[in-house]
């Protein structure tokens, strides 16, 4: 569920496998590895190993302390047995980035579709040209009004084509302009990264806007 509903990993890509007998350390009575398809193959991510009561059996030999527990309400005393997960953030680092990295083709483009909770910034907030002051000083209002919200950046280089792809490659859900409409109507153009749909939003309803379709909880 973590990796499938919490990160956003489709489903295809990933499989539980078994330890074979061979394969499986001789302290575990069961491993499972959860492996996911990289570009070069399924590999591992996350191992669940059920170490049986090995690991205190073995400290009750060897230091001879008492590891027991009795149960309160059955009275039965055992030594507790020991699941172990093991996962590295690097690995699940670079599960994100292979599963979300999109090369669309139709829009010559290459996007990171990551689940709008683990984008670096959420927003990105342009003037639609640097060199108009009125632009930018609205445009940097609009930035006031959302940063202490959502993660956000500011980028006014180049043309607002490029700055939209820019912020496709670092995977920012949502793009928003200030143009000479804005001044006009007190509305901003909202771009969405995986679709490029755009809505035009106004600047009163802009928090609320971000916060539905963030879906931030």
């Amino acid at each position: 569920d973590f990796v499938a509903n919490t990160l956003g990993v489709r489903q295809e890509n990933l499989r539980w496998r078994q330890h074979s007998d061979k394969e499986r350390s001789h302290y575990s009575r069961e491993t499972y590895d959860l492996d996911y398809r990289f570009p070069f193959g399924f590999k591992e991510l996350w191992g669940v190993a059920y170490r049986t009561d090995y690991d205190l059996q073995q400290h009750i030999e060897h230091s001879g302390a008492k590891l027991t527990y009795t149960d309160p309400f059955s009275g039965k005393t055992f030594v507790p047995h020991v699941i172990e997960p093991a996962v590295g953030i690097n690995r699940l680092f670079l599960m994100i980035l292979c599963d979300t990295y999109w090369e669309d083709v139709a829009n010559k483009r290459t996007v990171l579709r990551f689940k709008p909770e683990l984008a670096p910034y959420k927003t990105a907030v342009f003037p639609l040209l640097r060199n108009k002051p009125e632009l930018v000083e609205k445009a940097q209002a609009v930035y006031e009004l959302v940063a202490p919200h959502h993660t956000t950046t500011w980028d006014d280089r180049g043309n607002i084509g490029k700055r939209y792809y820019y912020q496709d490659e670092i995977g920012t859900p949502f793009c928003i302009t200030v143009d000479f409409d804005t001044l006009e109507d007190n509305t901003v153009t909202v771009r969405h990264r995986d679709t490029t749909a755009q809505d035009r939003v106004s600047i009163d309803q802009l928090l609320s806007y971000l916060q539905a379709h963030l879906q931030m909880r």
